[in-house]
C-alpha cells in the first residue's frame, strides 16, 4: 500500500483536528484543546477501480504557522494540502485563499483542497458568500461538519484520488 503525506492547514480554531479525529476516530469532542505543532494521524483509503488503496499520513498542523508553514521542514514530501476554514468567520476563508496560493507556489502540481467547515453552524451554508480564489482551476472547494461528520471522509478520499491521479 502506498502512503502519502497530507497536511491540514488553516487558522487557529478552524476545526482541522476536529476533522482528523471525526476522519481516523468517528468521534466529535466539545472541549477544545489546541494542537501545538503538529499531530499526525493515519488513514487508510480503500482501492477502487482508478486508485490503488493508499495510506493517507494526516499531519494536522497548529494554526501559528501562517505562510511560514511553507518553508517548515514539516512540509517535506507532502502530496496534498487540506486548507481549513470557519464558514463562521469570513476572515479564515480570505486565509484559506493565501494559504492556497503559497502551497501552489512552494509545491507546484500537488493536490490542494479547500475545506469549509462548520456547515453546521449556518441554516443554509451553500448561501454564504465565498472569497474570491476559491474557485482556482485544479483546486476542489468541499464543504463540511466536524461536528456531524458530513463529507469528512469525502474530502480526504478526494484528494487520495487526486494524489494518484497526479501519480504523486
Amino acid at each position: 500500500m502506498i502512503a502519502r503525506k497530507v497536511m491540514l492547514l488553516g487558522e487557529i480554531g478552524v476545526g482541522k483536528s476536529s476533522l482528523a479525529r471525526r476522519l481516523v476516530f468517528d468521534k466529535f469532542e466539545f472541549d477544545y484543546k489546541p494542537t501545538i505543532g503538529v499531530d499526525v494521524y493515519r488513514f487508510e483509503v480503500e482501492a477502487t477501480a482508478q486508485r490503488p488503496a493508499m495510506s493517507l499520513i494526516v499531519w494536522d498542523t497548529d494554526g501559528n504557522f501562517g505562510d511560514a508553514i511553507f518553508k517548515h521542514i514539516y512540509m517535506k514530501e507532502a502530496a496534498a494540502a487540506l486548507i481549513i476554514g470557519d464558514l463562521s468567520r469570513a476572515p479564515t476563508l480570505d486565509t484559506m485563499v493565501r494559504l492556497g496560493n503559497g502551497f501552489a507556489e512552494a509545491f507546484p502540481g500537488r493536490h490542494i483542497g479547500y475545506v469549509i467547515n462548520k456547515t453546521d453552524l449556518a441554516a443554509e451554508p451553500d448561501a454564504v458568500p465565498l472569497p474570491t480564489g476559491l474557485t482556482l482551476p485544479g483546486v476542489s472547494l468541499m464543504r463540511t461538519s466536524a461536528k456531524t461528520g458530513w463529507r469528512v471522509k469525502e474530502a480526504f478520499v478526494h484528494a487520495a484520488d487526486s494524489i494518484a491521479r497526479r501519480a504523486l
